[in-house]
C-alpha cells in the first residue's frame, strides 16, 4: 500500500508558519500493559498445565506433545475453514447493513473487500481493524469519517448487547452446569437493559432533550437509530455465535474434552469477551478455557491457543485475497 495517494485526495502544503503538532508516545505503562497481562496469564496457565502433567508423571513439554499429537487436525480444519468463511460473510453482512442505514449506499460484494483486508490488521486488535475501516470508507466513497467511525462504534455497542444476551440464555439454560460466577451474568442483562432502554430514548431525544453531547458527530449513527437498528444487528449477527457454539462444542470434543451445546452457549459469549482484551495471541481468552475447565488445563490451553490465533490468522489470510482490490480501490 505504497502506491502515490491520487490528488483529489492530497492535501495542500502547510502554511510555513504552524508546526505540525508531535504525536505523543503512549505512556511506558500503557505499552507495558498488553505485555504484563499476557505474561500473568502465561504464568497461570504454566502452572495449572505443570500441575496435571505432574499428576500424569510426564513433563510439560512431553504432555503437551501429546495433547497435540492426539487431536486429529483434518477433522479440526473441517469445522474451522467453513466457520471462518461463514463468520467473514456475517460479519460483512452487518458492515454492510450499517454503512447503508446511516451513511451511504454500498452493494454487499463491495463490503467484502473492505471487511476482509480490515482482518489483517485486526491481528493486532479488532477495534483497530474497525478503524481501518473507517479510512477505507472515507477514502473510497468519500463519507465523512467521524460520521464512519460512528457506525463502527454503533457496531461494537451491539456487539456488547448480543453477547450479553446469549451468555444469560446460555446460564439460564444451563444454570447448574455452569461456574457459579456466571450466575451474575442474568443480574447485569437487567441492568444492562435499563441502561439501553434510557441509551435509546436519550439520542431519540426524548430523554433530557437540554444535553447536547448527541450532536456530537462520533454520535451520528446512535441520532439516526431506532431500537429495530440494535435488534437488527443483533439478528445479523446471531447466526455466527450459533454456529460456533456446535463449532467450538465438537472441536473440544477433538481435544479429549466432552461438554454439551449448551454448556458451551453459556461461556462462549464470555470467553469471546476476553478476545478484546488488550494481550498478544488472545492470552486472556486462552486462559479463559483453562479455568473453565479446571480437570484438563492443558487440553483446553492447546485448544484455546489454536482455535483463536488459527481464527484471526484465516481471517487475515481471507483478506489477503481482496488486498489486491483493496489498494486499488483507496490509491486508484
Amino acid at each position: 500500500m505504497s502506491q502515490a495517494v491520487p490528488p483529489k485526495f492530497q492535501r495542500g502544503p502547510a502554511p510555513a508558519d504552524v508546526a505540525a503538532p508531535a504525536r505523543e508516545k503512549p505512556a511506558a505503562w500503557k505499552r507495558a500493559l498488553p505485555w504484563l497481562i499476557t505474561l500473568v496469564c502465561f504464568a497461570y496457565l504454566y502452572s495449572r498445565i505443570a500441575g496435571q502433567a505432574a499428576r500424569e508423571g510426564e513433563t510439560v513439554a512431553a504432555f503437551m506433545v501429546r495433547i497435540f499429537q492426539d487431536v486429529s487436525w483434518l477433522r479440526w480444519l473441517g469445522l474451522m475453514i467453513p466457520y471462518s468463511a461463514f463468520f467473514f460473510l456475517i460479519d460483512s453482512a452487518v458492515v454492510w447493513r450499517i454503512i447503508n442505514w446511516f451513511n451511504t449506499r454500498i452493494r454487499y460484494a463491495d463490503i467484502l473487500p473492505i471487511r476482509g483486508s480490515a482482518y489483517i490488521i485486526s491481528i493486532l486488535n479488532e477495534q483497530v481493524g474497525k478503524g481501518a475501516m473507517a479510512v477505507y470508507l472515507n477514502r473510497r466513497d468519500g463519507v465523512p469519517g467521524w460520521q464512519v467511525g460512528s457506525s463502527m462504534l454503533f457496531i461494537m455497542f451491539c456487539e456488547f448487547f448480543y453477547l450479553l444476551f446469549w451468555a444469560t440464555v446460555g446460564v439460564t439454560l444451563q444454570w447448574d452446569h455452569v461456574p457459579p460466577v456466571f450466575h451474575s451474568i442474568p443480574a447485569i442483562a437487567v441492568g444492562a437493559s435499563i441502561f439501553f432502554a434510557a441509551w435509546v430514548l436519550y439520542f431519540r431525544g426524548k430523554l433530557a432533550p437540554g444535553l447536547e453531547l448527541r450532536d456530537r458527530q462520533i454520535f451520528h449513527a446512535f441520532r439516526q437509530a431506532n431500537a429495530w437498528h440494535y435488534l437488527g444487528v443483533m439478528a445479523i449477527r446471531s447466526p455466527a455465535l450459533l454456529m460456533a457454539v456446535v463449532v467450538y462444542t465438537l472441536a473440544m470434543r477433538l481435544f479429549g474434552v466432552e461438554v454439551g451445546f449448551y454448556q458451551v452457549m453459556g461461556f462462549l459469549p464470555v470467553i469471546f469477551f476476553g478476545t478484546t482484551i488488550p494481550g498478544p495471541f488472545r492470552a486472556v481468552a486462552i486462559t479463559m478455557w483453562a479455568w473453565l475447565f479446571p480437570e484438563n488445563p492443558g487440553e483446553m490451553a492447546a485448544f484455546g491457543l489454536v482455535q483463536h490465533n488459527f481464527f484471526i490468522l484465516f481471517n487475515a489470510a481471507i483478506g489477503l485475497l481482496f488486498l489486491r482490490r483493496a489498494n486499488r480501490e483507496i490509491f486508484g
